[in-house]
């Protein structure tokens, strides 16, 4: 099994997806190195539901 080091799994979650009033929810799973990046991360993915792309930010 390979190492990981400094990677850690992160969990993704929409911002505007709570405020639209539609069920369900858009998460995403992804990696990021702690060593280069140790504050929360923002990208912009595409949530299904709202059929769009998004902002989505790092939860936990």
């Amino acid at each position: 099994m390979a190492k990981r080091g400094n990677r850690v799994q992160v969990i993704l979650e929409c911002t505007e997806h709570k405020t639209s009033g539609k069920p369900g929810t858009s998460r995403y799973i992804t990696t990021k190195n702690k060593k280069n990046t140790p504050d929360r991360m923002e990208l912009k993915k595409f949530n299904p539901i709202l059929n769009k792309m998004t902002v989505h930010k790092e939860i936990k």
